[in-house]
């Protein structure tokens, strides 16, 4: 009897983001990163790994020109490159260009760099894969997304609006991180979307870089707000001679506490007149920035120059897809750093994730505190293979420690008592082999991270 051929298998990972400027080239996953290629190099599967995109921080190198960030690469990461030269061997590891490592497709000297170490460069926007009778398309992401697309794809000297960001934020913030209480600026490149950044900055300024008396000094004050502002317009009502009982029976009150009973009446005047001072320069601000916030919406500034859409585009870009090649059963792209699989019509739209720290933003449970960013891995590879009813789609977890336990501080904890975020990757998925006519259905966010 002849031999069955097996059917093939897609592993794909992507936003990695190695290299960079000082600490932004600390690899926290490298571990893992190796343990995950060891793997596939003796696996028994037709397997293929594809890396879609953003393999490596090129745009973070800011001393050093074209392919010679390579050889940061590889003299950084010798044990990386010898295992992936080592798995290279046993299967196809198939890259392709995303907006961080753009130069990969703008030097052709790169495509024979990478195949000593057993890597096939793709210098194209996207690759296509068969799975059964149906078809896989690979991308980036990034040529969505209008800050980071490029008009002349390969053109080492066009920069979009995220060239400029990474290159001076985000390489700066890798310069200057080890400068802090402790090494927290370089994770400025998990900060998305890039509007965040102002909060992200505050957050941290406040709760890990402000001198620790100050911090505990002023959160009962900002935490008291919202009571001082009660207690700062009763105080307006007596003194205006409206509304006089409440003050007075507080007074009352505290009189017969004696001493303590007059610390705390200092304190809440104190309190009081404070924020009736904020209230007052407060309201006419805030009517201010609210007409400013209007007139740049209205313009779509800050949405067209600072952020995108986090999924929008990638819907329109897959019904595309699969308009033209109806046998395309998913569209896979990264970018975004958002693990999700989203049903378009019977077919899938999936996202890859990131294998850099992820920020899940928590409002405190009160008071005018800045917010909370809490961290955590969600390193994943998506698992693509035939299947008896159609193309099926796994999220294989690649486990590692929880970052919280080390980087949210107990104040931070207690702030958000009750709202630390549980991350999940979605679940698996099949592509039917029943193919749709049409593609004017709903989508549907399957398993939502």
């Amino acid at each position: 009897m002849a031999d069955t051929v097996a059917d093939p298998v897609y592993y794909v990972i992507s936003d990695l983001h190695m290299g960079g400027d000082e600490q932004l080239g600390e690899i926290d996953f490298l571990e893992e990163l190796l343990a995950f290629l060891e793997r596939l190099e003796t696996t028994d599967e037709d397997a293929e790994l594809i890396i879609n995109g953003d393999a490596f921080g090129l745009w973070e190198y800011t001393e050093t020109e074209g392919v010679a960030k390579f050889d940061r690469l590889t003299e950084r990461y010798p044990e990386l490159f010898e295992q992936l030269r080592a798995t290279g061997d046993s299967i196809p590891i198939t890259l392709l260009p995303g907006n961080h490592d753009s130069d990969l497709a703008a030097y052709d000297e790169y495509v024979s760099r990478l195949a000593d170490y057993n890597i096939t460069l793709v210098q194209d926007q996207s690759v296509v894969r068969p799975v059964g009778d149906r078809t896989i398309h690979f991308e980036h992401g990034h040529q969505q997304d209008p800050n980071n697309r490029f008009r002349d794809f390969g053109n080492p000297f066009e920069t979009p609006l995220g060239y400029f960001y990474n290159a001076l934020v985000t390489s700066r913030a890798g310069q200057l991180s080890d400068r802090g209480r402790y090494n927290w600026l370089k994770d400025v490149q998990a900060v998305t979307p890039t509007e965040r950044v102002p909060n992200w900055l505050l957050s941290k300024y406040f709760y890990r870089e402000m001198n620790p008396l100050l911090r505990y000094a002023v959160i009962p004050f900002l935490l008291l707000f919202y009571v001082s502002a009660i207690i700062a317009v009763l105080a307006g009502l007596d003194v205006a001679g409206i509304w006089t009982m409440p003050v007075e029976r507080a007074d009352a009150v505290l009189d017969r506490m004696g001493l303590v009973g007059e610390t705390v009446h200092f304190l809440l005047v104190v309190n009081a007149a404070i924020t009736g001072m904020i209230l007052i320069v407060g309201i006419p601000v805030y009517f201010v920035f609210r007409d400013v916030g209007k007139t740049v919406d209205r313009f779509g500034v800050f949405e067209t120059d600072l952020t995108v859409d986090p999924e929008a585009p990638y819907v329109e870009a897959a019904r595309e897809v699969f308009a033209d090649r109806p046998e395309t059963a998913i569209f896979c792209y990264g970018h975004t750093h958002r693990p999700s699989v989203t049903e378009i019509d019977g077919r899938l739209l999936v996202n890859t994730g990131t294998w850099l720290k992820r920020l899940h933003r928590r409002d405190v449970v009160a008071g005018l505190l800045p917010p909370v960013f809490y961290p955590s891995y969600q390193l994943c590879a998506v698992r693509i293979s035939d299947d008896p009813d159609g193309v099926a789609v796994e999220y294989e977890e690649i486990e590692k420690a929880n970052p919280s336990s080390e980087e949210i501080t107990r104040t931070e904890r207690l702030l958000t008592l009750g709202r630390a975020p549980t991350p999940k990757l979605p679940d698996r998925a099949v592509v039917t082999d029943e193919r749709p006519d049409s593609t004017t259905d709903a989508d549907r966010e399957v398993n939502p991270p």
